[in-house]
This record gives C-alpha cells, structure tokens and sequence, in this order.
C-alpha cells in the first residue's frame, strides 16, 4: 500500500492529512497558529512557528495513523497563497514574520505603481490586477525598511518565497529551494506567458533574481526529507500546489469550461480556461491553475465578498433563524420570493458592480412579506451574485461552461443549490469530498509518481456525483435576474 500525507498549510492552521493509494482519507491532524496585527491593517504570520507545527501535525498524524511497517510514504504540500517569507539563508532566520496575503503594508507601493500606469503591464505578464494582496508589494517593502535587508539582499544572502519554498527549504535543510507555477502566478513577478520569473518586473520591485525560487511544475518530485527525523528514512516531497487551486484539482475540474465554486463566508469561483492564458475581465485575474503531464492549465478567478455570510447574518444579528439548516425549510415554505430581493452589499459590491460603497438593502417588502420571503431573498442572492461572476467569465472570455463543481458549508442547502443551477442554466455537480485542497496536492504527488497514466485515470477515483440540473424556464430566469438587477441599481443610483 502506497501512503501520501498531504501537508495543508492554511492561513489559520497546518494540518497534516493522510489518503491511501485510491485517495480516500484516513487521519488528520492540525495545529493553529497566532495571527499577528502589528499595526491596523498590517496581518503578519511567524514562519518558524509555522514551520515547527508542521512537524508537531506529522507526528501527531504518524503517532494516530495504523501504517503497516514497510508501507510506502511520501509528502505533498498545499499552502496559502500570496503570504511572503524573506529569510538569510546563512542562519536560516527569517528577517521579520510573514507578510500575509491579507496585509495592506504594500499599498502606497501599489497606489503607486498605477499612478505610473503599470496597471495594464502587469496584467499582461501576470494576469494579476495591481494589489497587497500579492506577494511583490510585501517582498519590497520588507526589502525597503527592515534594516540591513536591502544590502543582505544585493550581497545574495537573502531568499525569498512563498509558504511551500519556505517549508522546502527548511525540509530539506537549505538544500532545495523552489516553489510551484501555481504559486508563483500569484506574486504579481511571474510571467504566465513565459513561465518565467519576469526580469523587468523584478527590477520594478527592485528585487534581485538571486532571492528567487526555482520554477517547477505541480506534478513534479521536489526533494527528499526525513523530516527531522520523524520518518526512519528521507521520504519523497512530490506534489505542491497553491491552495485553491488544490480545490480545482481536488474537484477534478481538469477540462476546460469546469468550474469550482467554493461557498463559505463569501465564495470563490475558479474556472478552467484550457491551456492558453486569455485576459481576464476587470476585476477578475487569470493564474496557473495547474501543471500537469506536461501541460499548463490556466483559470479565470474571481471572489465574492459576501454569501454564506448572509446567513449567518440572519443567525446572529436578525435572529430569524437559529442555525444554517432552517434556511432551506424557511425559504422552502414559500412557493416564490414575493417579489422580495437582499443585496448583500455588507462590505460593499465586488465584481461585476466594483461599489466599495455600497451598502445592503432589502427591497420589494409589502404588508404580506414573512420571515420566509426574506431568508429566500438571501439564499437567492447567494445564487444571483455568483450568476453575475460566471456571466462575467462566459461573456467576456467566450468560455462555455460545462459544470460547476460545488463545495463548502452552504453547499448542503439542496433549495440553494437547485435555484443555482436554475439560474447559472448549468448543472451543479454538489462535491462531498472532504479536504479538496489536500487532496488536489495528492494528485500531483500521485502524478509525479506515476500512480495514473491520464487525467481520465484520475478521475475516474471520484467517488460521488451529486447532480442539480436546471428546471426553470427561460423567461421565468429571466425575470428573476431583472429583478436582482433593478435592486442592485438602487444601490448604484
């Protein structure tokens, strides 16, 4: 029996994951670590700490699992994306904590950037849109103000990468130090076109080529490690790759026009565009989605600010529910939403509207509206903000959606998913894969390996196929989005 332990280093926890051979999961094991908020806005994480939970989740892992003596092991990583770690790699330190992907610390450097009118360069070699999200505001500005950095860095001293280089590197004691396309697409200093790091953008961030990673592909073997010790011999790391783009691979969306949509406070929407990038629309990026058997595979990816979060509004400000379960008997006890529409602009409207401004509404109540009427809304508007990303992707890029591939808490919420695949007029496939990321990262160590000869072969390993299929008509969609639209305008007036 072949073992793979997925390490799953999240933004609030590292978990160590155990799947056999057939990609069924059989132990876990995870360990937080501290958020750090050194000043408003700035969010920071301790690489070091990150690092040692690491070993502590594998051995608490290999302490639980029942691993038949002479089984064989290997190790694959998924890790939050866009969080920055510059190290010396003489003493192994890290010069200061991580820069999250959360951190606003590179915002002068990006308000800048566009006043210069970057904007439109940058998206052309990276796909990204100019923002602290990504890694290169953070890796500058940490050049610029830790003392002594700046000079380390010119002398070649210091390294840089995101969280999978940093684990590698100290795996395998300075020995290896690379990363991923998957994350290196999301520095905003790797050329999708290319698949290379991007000179003039490194000289744009005034970062030296030397602090930089070496480029592999997902599906490649990495290096070996005994992890300090844990194992009795150096096992194989195979298989790393950003976080959600884990989810995409773990759902097995690996044709074009396959999407995977995340629901959780708000969602993620990633959709499979081939193997050429295209322009993402305004507002959206375009990554690597992943490598595999010799083949880059590029996504469009856009998030929404605020769905499940409805609920859990109505739960704990609106009391009209007591738990996410009484959503869909509430919104079920009405044939219609009586004309009723939520726009859950809480933290303001993202794509396609792009109102920071914005703020919610409930319109179209009358004196017969009821408790049922209003949680209907929102589930709906759930569905109708999630329809307005995935028209944005099939208008703007010409991709024709094949499936959407479904997880998360609110996913369990059958009238949600019905009316999504009513309004998206495309089929939901509702995923029941735990872990997806972790899983996603077992795949290409499999790959790597040589477990499966195809994708196909991958996929036939999933298990369940839970399908919504579309039941409304054409012009009863119809309405109910111009409805959705004529609310969204009253707050765009």
């Amino acid at each position: 029996m072949k073992y793979i332990v997925a390490i799953d280093q999240s933004t609030s926890a590292t978990k160590s994951i155990l799947f056999n051979d057939k990609c069924q999961m059989i132990g876990k094991s995870a360990l937080p670590h501290k958020q750090y908020y050194p000043q408003p806005g700035w969010v920071e994480h301790d690489a070091e700490e990150i690092y040692d939970n690491l070993l502590l989740s594998l051995k608490s892992l290999l302490n639980s699992a029942k691993i038949e003596p002479g089984a064989s092991i290997s190790v694959a990583i998924t890790n939050q994306r866009e969080t920055v770690v510059v190290w010396n790699k003489q003493t192994g330190k890290p010069i200061n904590h991580a820069i999250t992907w959360q951190c606003q610390r590179g915002a002068d450097i990006c308000r800048e950037l566009q006043q210069k009118n970057y904007s439109r360069e940058i998206k052309e070699k990276t796909g990204l849109i100019i923002d602290p999200y990504f890694s290169a505001s953070g890796a500058k500005w940490l050049l610029d103000n830790i003392e002594g950095a700046r000079q380390e860095a010119e002398k070649g001293n210091l390294l840089l990468g995101t969280i999978d280089s940093w684990l590698v590197w100290k795996l395998t004691g300075g020995k290896v130090h690379a990363t991923d396309y998957t994350n290196a697409s999301r520095t905003m200093l790797f050329n999708i076109n290319t698949l290379k790091w991007d000179n003039d953008l490194l000289k744009l961030f005034t970062i030296p080529e030397s602090m930089m990673p070496e480029l592999k592909r997902c599906d490649e073997i990495y290096a070996e490690s005994d992890f300090e010790g844990l194992f009795c011999a150096p096992v194989t790391i195979a298989g790393v790759i950003g976080d959600s783009h884990g989810a995409l691979v773990g759902q097995m969306c690996f044709e074009k026009g396959m999407a995977k949509a995340t629901y959780g406070t708000g969602s993620s929407l990633m959709v499979n565009i081939g193997n050429s990038p295209l322009e993402a629309p305004d507002g959206l990026v375009t990554s690597i989605g992943f490598t595999a058997y010799g083949k880059t595979y590029y996504v469009i990816e856009g998030n929404i600010h605020c769905t499940g979060g409805t609920i859990n509004w109505m739960i704990e400000e609106l009391k009209l529910i007591e738990n996410s379960q009484e959503s869909e008997q509430h919104a079920t006890c009405v044939s219609d939403n009586g004309g009723v529409y939520l726009v859950p602009a809480f933290a303001g409207l993202g794509a396609p509207w792009w109102n920071p401004n914005a703020k919610a509404i409930i319109t179209g109540m009358t004196l017969g509206t009821g408790k049922g009427h209003v949680v209907r809304a929102a589930l709906e508007a759930i569905c109708y903000q999630v329809k307005d990303l995935v028209d944005l992707v099939k208008d703007k890029s010409n991709i024709e959606l094949k499936e959407v591939r479904a997880d998360g808490g609110p996913s369990k919420n059958k009238f949600l998913m019905q009316f999504q695949a009513d309004m998206l007029d495309t089929k939901i496939n509702r995923s029941d894969i735990e872990e997806a990321s972790a899983l996603g990262a077992v795949i290409m160590n499999g790959i790597a390996q040589g477990l499966w000869k195809d994708l196909d072969e991958v996929s036939s390993l999933r298990e369940k196929d839970n399908y919504f299929y579309p039941g409304i008509a054409d012009k009863d969609r119809e309405k109910l989005h111009k409805g959705w639209i004529e609310a969204i305008n009253l707050i765009n007036i």
